[in-house]
């Protein structure tokens, strides 16, 4: 994010197919970590309409990066060497940007029609050793694996927006996909500085699959008059918010024990809804068998041999680091109070 506009950081030719606000976004984060890259546009456009693409295409890239220096998290003087390493292409230019790359994100409209389509144009034109990607949000890995002519080499890497700040990229592998590439592509994406996950072909991914359901709770929530949603979005930012940006949701269960998620899940099973709140049989098996967490040596996770004292203080301190990142945490008073 330092390098100078005149260096360039060693890596993969990369391509992203798609000229919309994905492909602009995965471009930007790209060519901040010094990549250059080809942001391609496979749809026959007249010239004007290209000249409008074209120049839009780099507007946006170019206040996205402008934003960032306004805030100070770059320098005004180094957005036009990173706007410099994208290159938009028209779609007659396609192959030749395709065969030269080693990692091909696409990024069409979320329909099955347009990424068989998409990938037509990919297969014809990518080298055999080329990783093969689709950004998708909705459709299945295995799905869209049927489109590609070497799936070993493909697999889905969601990127959450904005792609050139949220740091989790999601890589959904299907059983075809060669475990040599899995381990390139995380690799690739921990060179630009992104923090890959890995699952396998569920929908939704990770992150928009738990997303949904706080999103969609706190909906029923202002519906049913439970609270408004300034009290909700206080509640998340400073509570579920600030917890969960110490410690993972899982590592969050067995901090506290699964059996108080057991309980209390039970209780709002029967006073909110049966099937929403109802506990998952992974809880109740580890309820029977005395797997409860940190208080017990081990849950989700193993703790056995591990300094549990020291990884209290750790999770305290993680804690309190979000909570003077906020703005919240007090000092102690220096006077009793009558």
């Amino acid at each position: 994010m330092t390098a100078s506009d005149s260096a360039r950081v060693p890596g993969p030719r990369v391509v992203s197919v798609g000229a919309g606000r994905m492909g602009r976004g995965i471009a930007i984060a790209f060519a901040y970590a010094g990549h250059r890259v080809s942001l391609v546009d496979l749809r026959e456009r007249s010239d004007e309409a290209w000249r409008k693409l074209h120049e839009e295409a780099l507007a946006e890239v170019e206040s996205s990066l402008g934003g960032l220096a306004s805030l100070g998290v770059l320098a005004r003087d180094q957005v036009a060497g990173i706007v410099a390493r994208i290159d938009v292409v028209r779609a007659v230019d396609a192959p030749r940007a395709l065969s030269a790359a080693e990692l091909v994100f696409e990024g069409v409209p979320e329909t099955l029609q347009a990424k068989r389509e998409a990938f037509e144009h990919i297969n014809a034109h990518c080298r055999d050793d080329a990783i093969l990607t689709s950004t998708t949000s909705s459709i299945l890995v295995t799905q869209i694996a049927e489109f590609v002519k070497r799936p070993e080499r493909f697999l889905n890497i969601h990127w959450l927006n904005p792609a050139y700040v949220i740091p989790v990229v999601e890589l959904s592998y299907h059983a075809g996909t060669d475990p040599a590439v899995l381990a390139r592509a995380k690799a690739l994406m921990e060179e630009i500085g992104k923090l890959p996950v890995v699952c396998g072909p569920t929908p939704g991914y990770i992150v928009p699959r738990l997303q949904a359901l706080v999103m969609n709770e706190a909906a029923r929530m202002i519906e049913e008059g439970a609270a408004t949603a300034e009290e909700i979005d206080k509640a998340t930012r400073f509570g579920l918010g600030l917890r969960f940006a110490a410690l993972g949701v899982v590592e969050f269960i067995d901090f506290g024990g699964s059996d108080i998620l057991h309980h209390a899940s039970r209780e709002m099973s029967a006073s909110i809804d049966a099937n929403r709140y109802k506990a998952p049989a992974i809880l109740d098996k580890m309820m029977s068998e005395g797997r409860l967490g940190l208080k017990t040596g081990s849950g989700f996770y193993d703790y056995a041999g591990r300094d549990v004292g020291a990884y209290r203080s750790d999770v305290l301190l993680r804690t309190l680091g979000m909570l003077k990142h906020a703005g919240l945490w007090r000092p102690p008073a220096t006077a009793t109070q009558d």
